[in-house]
Parts: structure tokens; sequence; C-alpha cells
């Protein structure tokens, strides 16, 4: 089987989570290609400096500087996302604009994938590219669907005061986190702070995406129902959100 990841270049736990998924996929999976689109952690595309801006107003000036701190690090220290796919002999596909227009379609054609697997993707898929590889395009959440819908969910669930949250692959539809889920784990969150919730279930999310290829493959799905009637959304946290995290005990690492 052949597969594209649709990833954008996000520089704190990407690279090491791809590396773990390149070395838990079944051997006769392979990576033919990565799309790397540029970070929009906000779901909507900005410069650096107003990402920036908008993570000091939200978020507060210590975890603006745990971050910047280890935006360096990564920067200074960690292999680049673009060495680790060479390393792996990957291509990375280079498109320009919107990942639906035609040409991209052309582009992502061309390397004939039989699957599409979207990492952190963060643009809307419409049809044509959702259907583009005969089995389909899947996605990874890092909740328990139909729950936590949306942006951010370890932040919301650890505010919410929920006790477990959980991982789920699932295949794209054209709602947002709304398709057929092929597989879903259930996660007890402890003490973790974000940042620990973020590493633990990322890392699962990587086992999750190979199980569910493997099952594809097979062609034995299963498909778990994902019922808008039981759904939840959120979306970016704002100022206030943040300080009723606080206030509720939780932190952010």
């Amino acid at each position: 089987m052949k597969i594209i990841i649709i990833t954008q270049n996000e520089p704190f736990y990407l690279s090491q989570n791809l590396k773990y998924l390149f070395g838990v996929l079944p051997k006769d999976v392979k990576v033919v290609g990565c799309v790397v689109n540029s970070v929009s952690p906000f779901g909507e595309k900005e410069s650096f400096f107003r990402k920036s801006i908008k993570t000091l107003n939200i978020f507060g000036s210590v975890f603006f500087m745990y971050y910047f701190m280890k935006f360096v690090f990564s920067k200074l220290f960690k292999p680049p996302l673009k060495k680790l796919l060479k390393d792996n002999r990957i291509p990375e596909i280079h498109l320009e604009g919107n990942i639906n227009s035609q040409t991209n379609l052309a582009i992502i054609r061309s390397y004939s994938p039989d699957l599409l697997v979207s990492i952190l993707g963060n643009q809307i898929f419409k049809k044509p590219l959702i259907d583009l590889a005969p089995q389909g395009c899947i996605n990874l959440h890092t909740a328990l669907l139909p729950k936590y819908r949306g942006l951010m969910p370890t932040f919301w669930v650890l505010k919410n005061n929920e006790t477990h949250t959980g991982v789920s692959v699932f295949f794209v539809d054209e709602g947002i986190d709304s398709g057929p889920i092929i597989v879903q784990q259930k996660v007890e969150i402890g003490n973790r702070t974000q940042a620990g919730l973020i590493k633990h279930t990322k890392k699962i999310g990587m086992e999750l995406i190979a199980e569910a290829i493997t099952t594809i493959k097979k062609g034995n799905l299963e498909l778990i129902p994902n019922p808008n009637s039981q759904m939840s959304y959120y979306s970016f946290p704002t100022r206030k959100d943040v300080q009723e995290f606080k206030r509720a005990g939780k932190k952010f690492f």
C-alpha cells in the first residue's frame, strides 16, 4: 500500500511522532510522499509575528516564553522535518496555495497513493481530495469522538475536568472531525499537564494510525459511528478560557 501524509511543519512534536510512526507502520506500507503545509495553529493563515502576539495575548508570558524556548531548542538541536523525510527517502511534496486546487490535486494524484493520511492537517479537505485515493483519506484526532471535535482538545478536556479523553482515527468527510471512526482508544488523563497529555496521546495516535492502515489493508472494517447528535465542538480558547483553565488547577506544562 502506498500512502501520502498531509501535515504542517509543527516544530514541537511532529518530527518525533513521525519518526515513531515510520517505525510502527506495516512493512508493506510505503510512504511515497509528504505534503508539508506552513504552520497555522489558529486554523488560519497568519504571519509568524501575528501568531506570536496572539499566543502571548491569550496564554500569557510564561506560556509564551516556554514555547518560545522550545521553538529555539527545536531549531538549534532537533533534526528538521526535511532531514527526517530525507533520511527515510520520503519526497516532500511542494504545493502552492489551496490543497484542493486542480493543480495540487494533479500533483498528489501523480504519486498514485492508495490512501491519504492527515496528521495536523490545517486546511479543509473538499470532496475531490477526499476521494482522490482509492482507499480514502484518514485523519488523527486526539479526543474521544464524537465529543471534543475542533481545535485543541487536550486544552478543553483539562479545562472541563474530564477524567478521560481518547484518540480517534477516522475517515475524513466534508465535515469537521465527523467521519466514521476506524479505531479509537480511551485514555485516562490522571494528573498530566497539557504538554504531557499531548505527548501521550500523540504517541498513541501514531500507533492507531498504523493499526487503522492495517485494518484498511485487510478490508475487515467495522466502523464506529460518529453521530452529530452526540457531538461537542470547541474552537480556539480565549483569554477568559485560559484564566478558567488555571483557576481549575490545570497546568500547561
